[in-house]
């Protein structure tokens, strides 16, 4: 039931003057990442600043993604939530709209015990007949999803076939894939940590940077499952200075900054994010500049 291998993009979500969701370039950047390689879409996740969308609007872009995507790539919905309802009700619709998978982030700010996050995924699991990605990264979320869990989740439901592990724990992410027996799909969540996760095992990455290099971070994959190891770790260490730009403030804000020094005109953030600070903004341009992104 794997969904996708190679670079998926956590897309970023285009914005209006008045905030509202600019369909219309959404539109844009599915052609675009479709043209530029990119092996899946994720939508309405951190990237795509879901927390600050109704429910409405989030499930609004989800089916709009779908709709432009014509199949071409799988699309995968972020359907998370610190609410278990919440989550399943929102896995549903996504299922509705014909989505090729979910991204479930484990809950945050009132977290779970390993019992508890067994539960929720369980039930959002079973809510649909998708396949299913979990998504650990404890930086944001306060709640670590032990490699204990994942096998447990793993090997009791059926449609739980992934996880994105952006701990940044390369020990635990071997722990992983040791008690799965290496049954698990595994992405990359961190840009810099891609070669090291696909050495153990990895199918592919769950990519920031591939908003603005999509195909340098798709051949970052090819290159190293083709078995040109040496090649992708070029690509991996050529792009870590502008990665360390991207997260040099609380992601997405710098790189919604890079999608419009690109010209591609995806607007502003919502509160309480804001814009980049002018300092690192330069930082991020000269950067950009240096691989030929500029």
């Amino acid at each position: 039931m794997r969904i996708f291998t190679g670079s998926g993009v956590a897309l970023v979500t285009p914005m209006k003057d008045d905030l509202s969701v600019n369909y219309d370039k959404l539109e844009e950047l599915v052609n675009y990442h479709i043209d530029q390689g990119t092996d899946s879409i994720i939508v309405c996740g951190t990237t795509g600043e879901a927390a600050t969308q109704s429910h409405e609007e989030h499930l609004a872009t989800v089916k709009a993604c779908v709709e432009f995507a014509k199949k071409r790539i799988p699309v995968i919905a972020g359907t998370g939530s610190n609410c278990t309802e919440t989550a399943i009700y929102l896995s549903q619709k996504a299922q509705e709209y014909g989505v090729d998978g979910l991204l479930v982030v484990s809950p945050y700010y009132n977290k779970a015990t390993q019992q508890g996050l067994v539960g929720h995924f369980t039930a959002v699991a079973n809510s649909v007949k998708l396949p299913i990605i979990l998504y650990n990264v404890p930086g944001r979320t306060g709640c670590n999803i032990l490699p204990s869990t994942v096998a447990t989740l793993t090997k009791n439901v059926e449609n739980i076939v992934g996880i994105k592990e952006a701990s940044g724990n390369i020990s635990q992410v071997a722990q992983i894939m040791q008690l799965t027996d290496g049954k698990i799909d595994l992405y990359s969540g961190n840009d810099d940590q891609i070669v090291p996760i696909l050495s153990l095992g990895g199918v592919g990455v769950i990519s920031v940077l591939a908003n603005v290099a999509p195909k340098e971070t798709h051949d970052i994959v090819a290159k190293y499952l083709a078995g040109d190891t040496k090649g992708s770790l070029e690509l991996q260490l050529k792009y870590l200075p502008l990665v360390d730009c991207l997260f040099s403030e609380v992601n997405p804000i710098p790189v919604k900054k890079a999608v419009n020094l690109m010209g591609k005109e995806v607007g502003t953030l919502r509160m309480p994010l804001t814009e980049m600070s002018p300092e690192k903004a330069a930082v991020l341009e000269a950067e950009m500049k240096k691989v030929g992104i500029l």
